[in-house]
């Protein structure tokens, strides 16, 4: 990992919690060990979310909705995947052999959910000034290319729609598939106890963000952004 410490000027105090965010599940059970990065995964994802939001409050003038609709572009899945693809996360990743032989080092939702892993074990490492340092090297120049739009936030216009009409709003998981490392995800989304959507996904949140499209396309409302 010395090579990735270098291009993001980062000098490691405690290895062990980087090689515990590229630890898959499938390597750590094959492995015997203890953990592997998916509670650091849980607290990279708040990180990433509250520097993102800080950049965006102080350096974009745009309402609060707004915000939100960028910040989601830029820390979702197909974002996160892209991060860690271009930083060379897939030289790091370690998985058990049946998940390597499934190519699981390139999957979009192990990359995306390590890279959110990464800075889980970097903000814990190297603290918050660091970690929003490396954050805005990484994301900013996405942000700042107009170009490049990683996703619509699907769930993010249902929710501005149903709130616009006062109407209840909840995201329902009807099933759940396969081993541990390699999970299919089945949701449902529920406008006022009626089922608009149902969307499937390799996580949780992709399975969501395609239902709350097929209800989109139901209800016939357009993403602009």
């Amino acid at each position: 990992m010395e090579e990735l410490f270098n291009k993001l000027g980062v000098k490691p105090n405690n290895l062990k919690l980087y090689n515990t965010a590229f630890s898959h599940s499938s390597y750590v059970n094959e492995n015997n060990l203890k953990a592997d990065y998916e509670r650091l995964e849980f607290l990279g994802d708040a990180v990433l979310e509250l520097i993102s939001s800080d950049y965006l409050y102080n350096n974009m003038n745009v309402e609060e909705g707004d915000m939100t609709k960028i910040r989601a572009s830029y820390v979702c899945e197909n974002a996160c995947y892209q991060y860690a693809y271009d930083l060379g996360f897939s030289k790091y990743i370690k998985v058990g052999h049946g998940e390597e032989e499934d190519g699981g080092k390139y999957k979009k939702v192990i990359l995306a959910d390590i890279f959110e892993a990464f800075i889980g074990a970097m903000y814990l490492d190297q603290g918050f000034i660091k970690t929003k340092e490396v954050i805005s090297k990484v994301i900013v120049p996405y942000i700042e290319n107009p170009k490049i739009i990683f996703f619509s936030d699907y769930k993010s216009v249902l929710q501005e729609y149903t709130q616009t009409d006062k109407r209840s709003l909840k995201y329902v998981l009807v099933d759940e598939e396969g081993p541990s490392h390699d999970k299919t995800f089945t949701t449902v989304v529920m406008i006022d106890d009626i089922t608009y959507g149902k969307g499937i996904g390799s996580s949780k949140k992709e399975s969501e963000q395609e239902a709350a499209k097929d209800a989109l396309n139901r209800l016939a409302i357009k993403n602009d952004k």
